[in-house]
């Protein structure tokens, strides 16, 4: 991975003789230095693979009539951002031009660059526009329809054009149809205008050339990530595996695990929604390679509860906890007792989560388990130089023109990859698509919601509300999850301080179960009968009832803000709660079962809390609690009389008030008087 330059570019090395990326210090094949070109950052540069070289050379045809300079050489993507899918395309040792797919059109676009001017000029057939007069420095300026002398083919405006004046050529955007140019007073837009340079293009080349010209480098890499992973598990008593999740990172990751251990273990998480060509990539890769494979399958988990969370999104991946961390956490201990040392594909690249990774890391969710990312800093064409080097078969959904491949619907690929997935899996696609199509009417949410892919954010980023509101949409997921805050911590009249709200949580499974939820805060007395739950610890009391109603009484604002959170989350969690397990490993005292939801022993629990930290509804506690970025809590508001008849309807059986205004409790809900388990 080369070094990031100060003003956002990356420096890259390009071989003009063997006509390749340099991905070290010199090329392999030749010896040549090579020359420095610049991306933009991060530069996770990769190989246009597949269908994805195909869709290249279809674009250039469509706006130039020829993709003659291309073919037969190794060409690159470098994704920036964008609305969606954008991808500078690199070949011939420059920035070409940016593809671009556009969610509202649900097409592909490509936006020429000065080199790729210079490098089609001599053989395009079509969208070139010359003119004459302008002088000074026009980058940025605007052709007049009067200055134009030639318009070479038909094209729309918006469409890429190549504009010569002189000896001069550079990249523009037409803004207009071809016909109506010469009558328009601003007709082309200038991007660039500059004289060729004199450097020719690069020799033919392919994955061969790529490889030979970094072999030293590749090799280099491998050699150093086997030396620290042979130095971390030198007298280490746990198993060695590898995460092998079919994606390219991981079985580079192996690759070099091979170095050190002759037949690691590999672990498979089968999600219930993988790509069926993973499964059967998985099966055949780790037979041929003769390769035992340990599978930890979430079944139809997501499916189960998919109508309770809605769908993931990109900030509220519940799917990943529920159908990954799950099934790995319940494996991990049934299959490794003393634990494992695992060697994952994760990049530093590939996101800004991964972007501080090191190389030993702990994952809270999973314990037993310590993972080691060799490949932390390679870049996605050191990642496939390697296993073309090596020989490994891939997953053959990267000929399909998918950059990641993960399950099929996730939240985290781009609407591009999922019209490819549509293409691909018709019939997964009309699963996914029909269910968010009935969820977004279940909410009264356009269908826009689904067309433009925002069920893809919980809070949509800045990009996608500029999106929506370019086209008038409003655009909010009501979840049946919310909290009405009637009263914000504030002082009673008798002294300490007191929160009251109503929570709207979907009804999974009886109130009794908010009891076992409740007991890791703290004492916890439960009345079947009237549907309410005591919580008294530290910081007060609280009282939750079954009609969602919350009521804290604490002796200062912080105590109270802190145990009504706590209530809140127990009650999230007793009607939320996934069964996925991982609570059950997290406690050190054995106090947790899974029946019908979360269950305690009363015996055995000390309320410290170390299940609520492990918990996959709690840690998007403050996501089930928004929508699009903005805060359900409604503060302070004062009561309307329908919530006031809801609360006293509620209040009214269980007795009179006490001087300080809490409701009171019956009598076999007393503190001193029950004799039940804590």
């Amino acid at each position: 991975m080369r070094k990031n330059l100060l003003h956002g570019k990356s420096a890259q090395k390009w071989c003009d003789s063997c006509g390749t990326l340099i991905l070290g210090s010199m090329c392999s094949r030749c010896g040549s230095q090579g020359r420095d070109f610049e991306i933009n950052s991060p530069g996770d540069i990769r190989p246009c693979m597949g269908s994805g070289n195909d869709l290249v050379l279809q674009l250039f045809e469509r706006y130039f009539g020829t993709s003659e300079p291309l073919r037969g050489r190794m060409i690159f993507l470098n994704k920036v951002a964008g609305e969606d899918r954008t991808d500078e395309v690199i070949a011939h040792g420059e920035v070409i031009a940016v593809l671009r797919f556009s969610i509202v059109s649900n097409e592909y676009h490509l936006d020429l660059r000065q080199a790729g001017a210079e490098l089609f000029a001599p053989c395009a057939k079509k969208n070139i526009v010359s003119f004459t007069g302008m002088s000074g420095h026009l980058k940025g300026k605007s052709i007049p329809g009067s200055a134009i002398t030639d318009v070479i083919g038909e094209f729309d405006a918006g469409d890429p054009v190549i504009i010569r004046r002189g000896n001069k050529v550079g990249p523009g955007t037409s803004l207009g149809n071809s016909s109506s140019l010469k009558d328009m007073d601003k007709a082309v837009k200038i991007k660039d205008l500059i004289t060729p340079s004199e450097r020719g293009p690069s020799p033919g080349s392919g994955r061969q050339e790529f490889v030979e010209a970094n072999e030293y480098h590749l090799k280099r890499l491998e050699s150093s990530a086997a030396s620290d992973i042979r130095s971390f598990i030198k007298g280490k008593s746990q198993t060695v595996s590898v995460s092998f999740s079919g994606g390219k990172d991981s079985l580079a990751a192996l690759g070099v695990t091979l170095n050190v251990i002759h037949d690691p273990t590999l672990i498979f998480v089968d999600t219930g929604i993988e790509f069926p060509e993973t499964k059967e990539y998985v099966r055949r890769f780790a037979g041929e390679m003769e390769l035992n494979v340990h599978t930890a399958s979430a079944g139809n988990a997501f499916w189960d509860n998919v109508g309770t969370f809605g769908p993931p999104a990109k900030d509220f991946r519940w799917c990943c906890k529920v159908c990954k961390l799950g099934p790995i956490t319940e494996l991990i201990s049934k299959e490794f007792r003393n634990g494992t040392i695992t060697i994952e594909g994760n990049r530093a690249m590939e996101s800004f989560a991964r972007s501080e990774i090191g190389f030993v890391s702990k994952n809270p969710f999973v314990p037993n388990q310590t993972t080691l990312n060799p490949i932390r800093k390679w870049s996605a064409a050191e990642v496939w130089g390697y296993i073309w080097m090596k020989g490994f078969d891939y997953n053959p959904l990267y000929e399909n023109d998918f950059e990641r491949i993960g399950c099929y619907l996730c939240a985290s690929c781009l609407s591009s990859e999922w019209r490819q997935t549509e293409k691909v899996h018709p019939d997964l696609y009309s699963e996914w698509e029909t269910f968010l199509y009935d969820y977004s009417r279940s909410k009264k949410l356009p269908k826009e919601y689904v067309d433009l892919g925002l069920w893809r954010w919980k809070a949509l980023p800045p990009k996608m509300i500029k999106l929506a509101e370019g086209l008038d949409l409003k655009i909010s997921d009501s979840s049946e999850t919310n909290v009405k805050l009637l009263k914000g911590a504030s002082p009673c009249a008798a002294g300490g301080y007191s929160m009251e709200a109503i929570v709207s949580v979907p009804r999974k499974r009886d109130f009794s179960a908010t009891e076992d939820s409740l007991r890791t805060a703290g004492k916890v007395r439960y009345s079947e009968d009237f549907e309410v739950a005591l919580l008294k610890n530290e910081k007060g009391t609280a009282k939750l009832f079954g009609g969602g109603q919350v009521s804290i009484t604490s002796k200062d604002a912080a105590s109270a803000e802190a145990l009504f959170e706590r209530s809140v989350k127990a009650l999230l969690r007793s009607q939320m709660c996934t069964e996925c397990g991982i609570c059950i490993k997290a406690c050190p005292r054995n106090a947790i079962r899974i029946r019908d939801g979360f269950r305690t022993d009363p015996d055995r629990c000390i309320s410290c809390g170390k299940c609520e930290k492990s918990c996959v509804v709690l840690h998007y506690y403050d996501r089930l609690y928004s929508s699009h970025g903005h805060d359900n809590f409604t503060k302070n508001e004062p009561l309307s009389e329908l919530d006031m008849e809801r609360i006293l309807k509620i209040l009214k059986p269980l007795g009179p008030s006490d001087s300080e205004g809490n409701t009171m409790l019956p009598r076999d809900f007393d503190d001193e008087d029950y004799q039940g388990p804590y």
